[in-house]
């Protein structure tokens, strides 16, 4: 199993105000000091019923959401009782707070924000709009990551990973499949996300997209060699291959009746282990292992028919 560097996210308040999520035109009301502040989910929270006193549920770390009803119930408290509540809920460590429909932010907010260091913000979009926009925007940035010492590609639109130890001749056998007409996501190393419970997305590190580095040749371009339908920017990962050096003491599955797995992220993913050796063209072998997979997805199984024909011939001699 090759060691996962797998990362903890986390993204800045700050990044909330930046190009990428242009679309959510937010305004720093106060607590500019806090912009460094991390938020670690991607899911926001809308105080609700912290906001009579029940802290218990509210999370440091997330953005606090300031909708109308919100703001309307904070209205209709005198001074001291919401001075009290906002007092409790800021002292909490939240990330930020946005208050939405572009509203005018309560003279108690604002002092909060700035005692304890908390960004507030107003955005001119209604609330659903907002939620909908952050939580889009934290999802993919907060989403679990991890880099593979590894090559990825789409083939027949498959996304399959190769992994094996360096040297073993992963790039030579993606260039393989790129000339046969399939698609280079990344070379060498591949960073994964985690978009949901079962999904990776793989894609390559900015500096390296589109380019492979083969031993005796250097580095070359696939995009420029082989122009925009050779290369893909993301692909969903769903089978790993493991290329290995052949030894002859060790034994190979021959029927195709075991069922190993390949964990990355806490998902699990179907692996076939491929004996490197001298004449077998491994492409071609990668490319059948693609189809044998996607046809297992739809239910046909050659090797289980094949067992299941077997066991009814010895039951019954006279079958054909």
């Amino acid at each position: 199993m090759q060691v996962q560097n797998i990362e903890r996210p986390y993204v800045h308040v700050s990044e909330l105000l930046t190009e990428k999520a242009a679309g959510l035109n937010l305004q720093v009301i106060a607590g500019k000091e806090g912009l460094a502040n991390r938020i670690h989910f991607p899911k926001i929270q809308k105080p609700g019923l912290a906001l009579t006193g029940f802290t218990q549920y509210v999370r440091p770390g997330r953005v606090q959401i300031f909708g109308e009803s919100e703001l309307a119930y904070l209205k209709q408290l005198d001074q001291s009782r919401r001075e009290e509540v906002l007092k409790q809920l800021y002292s909490i460590d939240i990330a930020c707070s946005i208050v939405t429909r572009g509203q005018q932010p309560l003279p108690e907010m604002i002092h909060e924000a700035e005692v304890h260091r908390i960004p507030l913000m107003v955005t001119p979009h209604v609330t659903s709009d907002c939620i909908e926009k952050i939580t889009a925007f934290l999802s993919d940035l907060l989403a679990p990551k991890t880099y593979l010492h590894a090559d990825l590609l789409d083939v027949f639109g498959l996304g399959v990973l190769l992994i094996g130890e360096s040297g073993i001749g992963k790039s030579e056998c993606a260039l393989d499949l790129i000339v046969r007409g399939h698609r280079l996501v990344s070379d060498d190393i591949v960073i994964i996300k985690k978009t949901t419970d079962k999904v990776l997305i793989g894609r390559a590190p900015d500096l390296i997209r589109y380019h492979m580095e083969l031993r005796g040749l250097g580095v070359i371009n696939i995009k420029d060699l082989f122009g925009i339908s050779a290369i893909s920017l993301a692909q969903k990962i769903q089978l790993v291959v493991s290329l290995e050096r052949w030894k002859p003491d060790v034994e190979y599955d021959r029927l195709g009746l075991e069922e190993s797995t390949y964990e990355v992220l806490a998902v699990e993913l179907p692996l076939v282990r491929m004996p490197v050796a001298p004449g077998r063209n491994i492409a071609i072998l990668i490319e059948v292992a693609s189809r044998n997979y996607l046809l297992r997805t739809q239910g046909y199984n050659a090797s289980k028919q094949l067992i299941d024909k077997i066991d009814e011939i010895a039951a019954d001699p006279t079958v054909k």
